[in-house]
């Protein structure tokens, strides 16, 4: 696909848009909430055992501890100072085998995740990384979900609000074409192609046999190229109580996303087989409007609908002693937030 084809297709489909093109237009409804929370930063209130709420710069080794242990994958910390010798003697003697995943305590949109396949690869990572991470043992169950969940203060049970299933980058051999080639023929590939480049090096001059499927990235991420669908309309009873009984033992989690490894969505919705990867909260987003079917006009419906959840919950937080975030701590925040990204970025 030629350059301006690539740019075309980026600038005629909403869902590669820059974040802010996305959210500024809706400046003004964030105002309105924040004037009925009388503060710009209240989601600091949301989810009070999260730092600042979930929006930004929380650990997710703290998250981790908040969820009931038989539900996430076998995960250590590792500070930065350590000696990487030390750090992978710690992460063999936890039951951690090679490969396995590293990615950021404190980050965003996966940058920085990697799956680590030997000793020389963790190395080189804790070389380049700047801040804590955490390794993680690999979960072999083949699809991801992200369920968006919402329970007001007071109430016993939750709703989910939303369902994405994210289908991981690849490329299906032709028997004829390179890898290469293959990335180029698809514009969400292709858009990914400089990144491949670094990772696959020679390896993209393959050529796969016919209907043999290559993984390019294996994480469900939309900014690493994953395509997201809209599974809302699977929500089940079955879905909602297993969600349910894990978000409730949560003290203090009211709003936010979960990011889920399962074998079937049956066998998830009958609370069986699967491991979740990641919670996000309020910086979380109803990640299921990244479905190519959706309007710009559906995704913000959604935000704004979501937006009046986090503000519902931290106004009632809030009178139950629960603090918003001064303006000074607000904008420090995301400082801190925009500076990190970047830095995870260069990973």
């Amino acid at each position: 696909m030629s350059s301006w084809r690539l740019k075309w297709h980026k600038l005629t489909h909403w869902e590669y848009w820059p974040l802010w093109a996305i959210y500024y237009p809706l400046f003004p409804v964030w105002l309105y909430f924040s004037l009925k929370a009388r503060s710009f930063f209240f989601f600091n209130a949301a989810n009070p055992s999260m730092k600042n709420g979930g929006m930004a710069m929380e650990s997710k080794m703290d998250i981790y501890n908040m969820i009931p242990a038989e539900h996430i994958p076998q995960t250590v910390f590792i500070p930065r100072e350590e000696q990487p010798e030390l750090a992978l003697e710690k992460v063999l003697k936890a039951g951690i085998s090679f490969p396995f995943i590293a990615k950021p305590d404190i980050g965003m949109k996966a940058f920085g995740v990697e799956k680590i396949h030997n000793k020389d690869e963790f190395k080189n990572y804790f070389q380049k990384t700047p801040e804590n991470f955490l390794v993680q043992e690999l979960i072999p169950f083949p699809n991801e979900v992200g369920i968006f969940y919402v329970r007001m203060p007071g109430e016993a049970k939750g709703k989910i609000t939303g369902i994405v299933s994210k289908h991981f980058l690849s490329v299906v051999g032709d028997g004829i074409s390179t890898i290469l080639e293959l990335i180029k023929s698809n514009p969400r590939s292709h858009l990914q192609l400089k990144v491949l480049r670094k990772r696959f090096g020679s390896r993209l001059m393959e050529v796969l046999d016919s209907g043999e499927e290559f993984i390019l990235v294996p994480y469900g991420s939309h900014t690493r190229g994953a395509k997201f669908v809209d599974d809302t309309h699977k929500l089940n009873k079955g879905l909602l109580k297993t969600i349910d009984d894990i978000c409730s033992k949560m003290d203090g989690f009211h709003y936010g996303r979960l990011d889920v490894l399962h074998n079937s969505f049956e066998e998830l919705s009958e609370g069986k087989n699967f491991s979740i990867i990641e919670i996000n909260g309020a910086g979380g987003e109803a990640t299921h409007i990244y479905d190519p079917k959706h309007s710009l006009f559906f995704a913000w419906k959604e935000i704004t609908k979501h937006w009046n959840y986090l503000n519902k919950i931290s106004i009632i937080n809030h009178g139950l002693g629960h603090s918003y975030l001064s303006f000074r701590d607000g904008r420090a925040m995301l400082r801190e937030n925009g500076e990190l990204e970047a830095q995870l970025k260069l990973i």
